[in-house]
């Protein structure tokens, strides 16, 4: 009998999206339709099992879609969530702990350097360690021309994207031994920027860099760095992104597969980039893009 296989191009909504939007960061239970993290169809097979993961922003989208994936696999999640998004991060922490897993919400701003330190000597403390760290929290905001690009907004969008990773990462290095696996979400912004998108791009392009530093930095140390560049897919960033109607339904038809992908699409990228079978495997930028070139 041959494997089952389906049709990238029909396997998740292919039709517009319904005009929506929320206020940023934006919430998956306010969505329509809800995102698809995995929560159905994710299956896992003890790739990670016994492994201790860090997720910032981890209640929903991209971030959800690895906490579920990781906690099949068998790793103990711990992730950040803002105020804002307490109610998708019990869903999420919920998911975890049916899995068989310990979960810990950690609420706060990353903006808050002190946080952004504070949240990996909590996670070693209830997880007893720190194997994996997934980089990916983040914001984004349309913007009409570089005049709308305020100082503030600018700030903001640093602080979240780029600055909140330096901070996390410089305490989390001690607590990272030979095998541990550090994993970005960089964007396909990095190399095929929207001017809308501007300052969201430029954090991007920033954090590819990171990751090839990094990686070279800590090779010798047995750390692998490395990133997941995901195309345009469906999670609360995007009705709250301040697009108008038509933008917002017609996502991500424009790429070659037709559609915008769903979190679930990207979860077995940071499982195949956290797991043994990607022992060398660094300072690469992986791409699940729906066929848009990095």
């Amino acid at each position: 009998m041959n494997a089952q296989t389906h049709d990238p191009t029909t396997l998740h909504r292919a039709e517009e999206f319904p005009a929506q939007s929320q206020d940023a960061p934006g919430l998956a239970e306010e969505m329509t339709p809800t995102p698809d993290h995995g929560e159905d169809s994710y299956k896992g097979h003890g790739r990670l099992l016994g492994r201790r993961a860090l997720i910032t922003g981890g209640d929903s989208g991209i971030g959800r879609a690895v906490a579920i994936a990781f906690a099949r696999e068998g790793a103990d999640v711990a992730f950040t969530h803002l105020p804002e998004e307490h109610a998708d991060a019990a869903v999420t922490e919920h998911e975890v702990r049916d899995a068989g897993r310990t979960a810990v919400a950690m609420e706060g701003d990353l903006r808050d350097e002190q946080f952004a330190e504070r949240i990996v000597d909590q996670a070693v403390g209830e997880l007893g360690g720190l194997d994996i760290l997934v980089l990916n929290a983040a914001r984004q905001g349309d913007r009409s021309s570089v005049h709308d690009v305020t100082a503030d907004e600018l700030r903001h969008t640093f602080e979240t994207n780029l600055f909140s990773q330096i901070a996390t990462v410089r305490a989390a290095l001690p607590h990272l031994n030979p095998g541990a696996s550090v994993i970005l979400t960089t964007s396909i912004q990095a190399f095929d920027p929207s001017p809308g998108l501007l300052d969201y791009a430029m954090t991007k392009a920033a954090q590819v860099a990171f990751v090839r530093a990094m990686a070279n930095d800590w090779g010798s140390l047995g750390v692998r760095v490395n990133g997941v560049a995901p195309g345009p897919i469906w999670t609360p960033l995007i009705p709250s992104t301040g697009w108008d109607d038509e933008k917002v339904s017609s996502f991500g038809q424009d790429t070659p597969l037709g559609r915008a992908g769903q979190p679930a699409e990207l979860a077995g990228a940071y499982v195949y980039l956290a797991s043994e079978e990607a022992t060398y495997v660094s300072g690469t930028i992986i791409g699940v893009t729906g066929g848009r070139h990095l």
